[in-house]
């Protein structure tokens, strides 16, 4: 069934905009997540988890040690940071980061059991409940996440040490699974899709069979966790085993229909159930990943490609349920969303794939960082209004202003990972073809021999040059949103071949494509079905959703309309502003302040000027007032 591959993240060489994220990655967010990991970071919540590796390891020795520290699945930040780290190297040569990446590999080597066994909640201080709580325990969800890890620092680096212990560690997991035919399942899945990586960077038949396992056993006793408390008399967070939709556990995956439950657990899944589909070529397994990727793409997502709707849960809820001033949209669940599209899009080669991948990169992951690099959200939320936002139960987790750090600190190094390793996603390849998923400016040698240069200004401009060295074919995606496009070779018009979104050239050495996009600003409208926007539009340019902040407009947003009879336009490019954007000018109404609660007199409207930034820029200029979607109105 696979269609296409990822690249090699080593294959890519990034300049433009990447660059500059990725500059920012490993100049600032790299080492201040590694100061926050080893508790070096002053003034922020404390970490713990590389302490909690070393009192595994103590514990281990028969040593005194310290008690466990922080959430259950704290390990996983260490991983997603090694992971970060490590594709940062991919770009950057810096012998000093690699070295923190060999000490800390060194401290996670030494915390590993005996048997493989590698957690540090559990070996620090609770060796006899090991693999007792699978609802909670969260074993399976950290090993996944340091084999991401182990491969990403084998396949830039090829040092093995973390590989082989995660490869004994899975060989553990096997052993209990399905050697000895332990009952159970992931109660937070992320292991499936871990699995595969380790599966493909090893060779290792186990991984493959393991992951196959998981999938096909989950939900075929939809009561296992109910069962699996009785046996027990603790817990971690009293989570409700009952709830079968919450740990998506209601029915076997096959026969799953609705995106439903924690949505970073669902997208997690979905990916290893897609890339399981792949590799066996299990045409009900990748039928049901579609059922699945339009429940959630065409009914339960946000404009900014944001998943999870509700703080309760961190959750989907139902159909067309998208309120912009509670929304949840955990950066964590875009990142996983971008790893559905992509293993998606080996299968079947469609640029609607793209089209998300892009729309959660560009707005909901950047938006997930300050542009500086050293203060993030957890919480995306497409409206923000200071003494409601942040404040009042019902809106609490919606934050007007980025937090240095969490507790549960998933989503920082997650973000670090995904950035940092943009390639990958950006471009892929088969035998005689190479892929252009995403807009990336670089550099990018391919396994089939053929070498890219990417010359472009996006997301800022549509104007896209590659310039080729080898023969093949190259396909290159057009977005949904570009209304229009030409493209030529050599400075000569082509009517190229166009299957699923996208274009397929015959391509020799040194031939020049250029590609424009329509990038024209535009209005975007909500289906009548989302009664949370009843009456209100977006305005959108290429892959950037813009948002509208008090800081540009007078204050205060609450009393804007957009006028739709009027389209949106770009201003100048401003590299002063926001380490550099472009603003946009929508023409609108502002309606007259009211003292009274309600009046039955009539307010009169302004014309004025509506100024919108980047979404993913929002929150970079002290607490304010914003909002995605504005009411509308057809001009007077």
């Amino acid at each position: 069934m696979k269609n296409m591959n990822m690249i090699s993240v080593n294959a890519f060489r990034p300049s433009g905009f990447i660059k500059k994220y990725q500059q920012l990655v490993h100049d600032v967010m790299i080492p201040y997540q590694y100061r926050v990991l080893t508790d070096k970071e002053e003034n922020v919540a404390r970490s713990g988890a590389v302490k909690n590796f070393i009192n595994a390891a103590k514990a281990l020795r028969g040593e005194e040690h310290e008690p466990f520290f922080g959430m259950v699945f704290q390990d996983s930040d260490v991983a997603k940071w090694i992971e970060a780290a490590s594709y940062s190297l991919a770009v950057f040569n810096d012998p000093d980061l690699e070295k923190k990446i060999d000490e800390i590999v060194d401290i996670v080597a030494a915390a590993q059991d005996e048997d493989g066994y590698l957690d540090t909640r559990f070996t620090v201080s609770e060796r006899e409940r090991r693999w007792q709580n699978l609802l909670e325990g969260h074993e399976m969800y950290c090993a996944g996440h340091m084999m991401e890890a182990a491969c990403a620092y084998f396949e830039v680096t090829g040092k093995r040490k973390l590989l082989d212990v995660m490869i004994k560690n899975a060989e553990h997991i096997y052993k209990r699974f399905v050697t000895d035919k332990t009952e159970g399942y992931p109660g937070c899945p992320e292991i499936e899709l871990a699995l595969m990586r380790l599966y493909r960077c090893s060779g290792n038949k186990h991984c493959l069979e393991l992951a196959e396992h998981f999938i096909d056993c989950r939900g075929v006793d939809s009561h296992y966790y109910e069962k699996e408390r009785a046996t027990r008399n603790w817990q971690v967070w009293g989570l409700n085993p009952s709830d079968l939709n919450y740990q998506q556990s209601a029915m076997p995956v096959r026969m799953m229909t609705d995106a439903v439950g924690h949505a970073v657990r669902a997208a997690y899944l979905f990916t290893g159930m897609a890339d399981v589909a792949n590799e066996t070529n299990d045409r009900e397994l990748f039928d049901a990943c579609t059922r699945l990727w339009k429940s959630m793409t065409e009914k339960r997502m946000y404009i900014t490609g944001g998943i999870g709707s509700t703080y309760h849960g961190e959750a989907f809820t139902a159909d067309y349920d998208l309120p912009s001033d509670t929304t949840y949209a955990e950066t964590c669940a875009s990142v996983a969303l971008i790893f559905f599209a992509e293993r998606m899009l080996e299968n079947d080669v469609s640029g609607e794939y793209g089209d998300i991948m892009e729309t959660a990169f560009y707005n909901t992951v950047l938006a997930g960082m300050q542009a500086d690099g050293k203060r993030f959200f957890y919480v995306n939320p497409l409206e923000a209004i200071p003494g409601i936002s942040g404040k009042i139960p019902t809106h609490r987790h919606a934050l007007t202003t980025r937090p240095s750090w969490f507790a549960c600190a998933c989503c920082p190094p997650n973000a670090a990972r995904l950035i940092a390793s943009f390639g990958k996603y950006a471009y892929g390849e088969n035998e005689n073809t190479v892929f252009c998923n995403m807009f990336a400016a670089g550099n990018t040698e391919f396994d089939n021999g053929i070498k890219l240069v990417c010359e472009t200004e996006y997301p800022y401009s549509g104007e896209i040059i590659y310039r080729v060295e080898g023969k093949g074919k190259i396909a290159v995606r057009i977005p949904s949103w570009s209304k229009s496009y030409s493209i030529t070779k050599n400075g000569a018009a082509i009517s190229p071949e166009i299957r699923k979104g996208y274009v397929y050239i015959n391509i020799s050495d040194g031939d020049v494509i250029s590609l424009s996009l329509d990038m024209t600003p535009r209005i975007v409208y909500a289906s009548q079905n989302v009664p949370a926007l009843s009456g209100k539009a977006a305005v959108c340019a290429g892959p950037l959703v813009y948002c509208f902040e008090g800081v540009d407009n007078g204050g205060d947003v609450l009393s804007l309309f957009l006028d739709i009879s009027e389209k949106p336009v770009f201003e100048e490019y401003d590299g002063s502003l926001l380490y550099g954007t472009c603003k946009i000018t929508a023409k609108g109404f502002r309606r007259e302040a009211q003292t009274e609660l309600y009046s039955d007199r009539k307010p009169s409207l302004e014309a004025t000027e509506l100024h919108g930034i980047p979404y993913c820029l929002w929150a970079n200029r002290g607490e304010n007032q914003m909002r995605v979607w504005l009411p509308y109105i057809q001009g007077r």
